[in-house]
């Protein structure tokens, strides 16, 4: 397996890690946060931390590859990134709607 094939697998495998834990965060949180404005500061701050990680674990390496010059790499360790993710999300949904034949 080469060099970005592996990072496209660990950018995909933390990014699917954060997003877990943030829907556990919002799972259990939805009980906690009784007061409306504590919860909305909550929510738009998680959505600011949540697109500050995503935009580093999926497009920071990219695109620091790119301004280095390895272009075809960086598009490489994208499209790789998302291919991965994708298919956790066709195993999740396949996984959470497997049921009796």
């Amino acid at each position: 397996m080469n060099k970005t094939i592996k990072n496209a697998l660990a950018d995909a495998g933390l990014t699917v890690l954060y997003i877990a834990l943030v829907a556990g965060f919002m799972i259990r949180g939805e009980n906690a946060l009784k007061n409306e404005t504590a919860s909305l500061m909550m929510m738009l701050l998680l959505l600011v931390v949540s697109v500050t990680m995503m935009g580093v674990l999926i497009f920071g390496k990219p695109a620091l590859w790119y301004l280095e010059g390895q272009k075809k790499e960086a598009w490489s360790l994208l499209l790789y990134t998302v291919g991965f993710l994708s298919a956790a999300l066709i195993l999740l949904y396949a996984v959470l709607n497997a049921g009796p034949f």
